[in-house]
Order: C-alpha cells, then structure tokens, then sequence
C-alpha cells in the first residue's frame, strides 16, 4: 500500500513570517484521514523567514526530530542547550517531562525545513536534545540512519530517539535506484526533499508524501536528481 499524498493538497498556513504545509492534521488542519501514519504523529514543511522564528514554547511527552534543507535554524531550551543546525543537518529533542524551547532563522535568508513528531514509545522519559552534522555523501550508497532508538541501530552515531522507529536519508542521481527492505508490521514515509521518485512504481514529485505499509521492499528510483527523508516507525 502506497499512499501518495501531493504536495498541493497538504494543509497549511500563512503567518507571513512563516509559511507552514502540513502533511497530518495540525494546528487548525484538521483531516480525520490524515491524523498520524503508525507512530508518526506530525510532519510539517516550514519556510521560516530571515530574523524570525518559534518563541518559547513547550512541548512534553513526544520526539521532535528537525531535518534543515536550506539555511540554518538556531535552538535554545530550558535545559541550558543552544545550537545552529545547518542545511542538511538534522537536531533531536526529546520532550518527555516537559522541557520549553525555541527556534529562530537568524541567518539573512529563508530556512526551509521538515520537523517531524514521533510518538514516544513511553511517557515521562527524561527531555534531552542533540544535533548532528551528517554529510550528504555518506548518504549516496543507501538509506544513513540520522536518528533512531530501533535496537539494530545502537552504537551506529545516530541522534538517539525514545521510539522503536528511525528518521533516515538519501540521495540518489536520476536514474539510481535504491531498495530498502520493510518488515511486517511497520510503517514508513518518504518525503523528496528535492526531486522526483518512484516508489514501487508510483510516482511522488518533491515535497509530496508518501505512506507505505504491507510493501516487504521499498524500491525507490529518482527519475530527478533527489534528496530523500524517510521515518520508518511501528504500523500500530
């Protein structure tokens, strides 16, 4: 089961300072058939403007995974972190108890990125925060796992993650195909960055979504140069 969702008919937002796409419910998006893909809870495409950002806000209980695709965003929480995520790059925050934090471009030009909320696996855990630097080309031969708390992936360098589940990426030249297997019982989506694939045969343009389950291989091809994100979590 493939379930393409185009960009076009994502929800979303304009706040003027920030152009959000929202590919599940969020916010004042609100689509019954569109509330979460196994434990994957939110995935919002955001174009954040120069000098602007997300005030202190809180969150608890869920993994906030962020994968910067142009410019950089600034964090600064509760627990004492601040970083500088850069495009390409991709910071972790485990809210669990409560932790409050906030999210500002203070570069001179737009920063456009995915954020991504996982389910937690249980409540209550301790909050941490980490970012990481992961250059593109390690990610030309396959899937490189950036976050995950799957336990094939322990003492892989992956951002940690209190979820059985897994944010990976690729890139792959037009033409290239790359096969991914994906066990009974789990689920993933697949968001082109930059680029156009198939998957499995169906076609999904840059910055569509698409949901697969009951699919025992992944075969993705770029028919475009593509930058590719992935979250493979538990189906239920």
């Amino acid at each position: 089961m493939i379930d393409v969702r185009p960009f076009g008919t994502l929800g979303g937002a304009n706040h003027g300072w920030l152009q959000a796409r929202h590919h599940f419910s969020f916010a004042n998006y609100h689509d019954p058939a569109r509330m979460n893909w196994g434990r994957l809870r939110v995935w919002n495409d955001d174009e954040i403007a120069a000098g602007t950002g997300f005030d202190p806000h809180p969150h608890r209980d869920m993994e906030i995974i962020t994968y910067v695709r142009d410019g950089a965003i600034t964090h600064r929480d509760s627990m004492g972190n601040e970083g500088r995520t850069e495009a390409g790059d991709v910071q972790i925050m485990s809210a669990g108890t409560g932790v409050v934090h906030s999210e500002y471009n203070l570069e001179p030009e737009t920063t456009r990125l995915f954020q991504i909320w996982i389910i937690p696996d249980r409540r209550g855990a301790k909050p941490n925060w980490g970012a990481k630097q992961f250059p593109k080309e390690q990610r030309e031969t396959g899937f490189e796992v950036l976050a995950s708390g799957r336990p094939q992936d322990a003492g892989n360098g992956a951002l940690p993650l209190n979820v059985d589940g897994a944010v990976l990426a690729a890139t792959l030249k037009a033409g290239q195909t790359l096969r991914q297997p994906l066990a009974e019982g789990r689920a993933a989506y697949l968001v082109p960055a930059k680029g156009a694939v198939t998957v499995n045969g169906v076609a999904v343009g840059t910055r569509d979504g698409a949901g697969i389950r009951d699919e025992a291989e992944i075969a993705i091809t770029a028919t475009e140069d593509a930058e590719l994100v992935m979250v493979e979590v538990a189906a239920e």
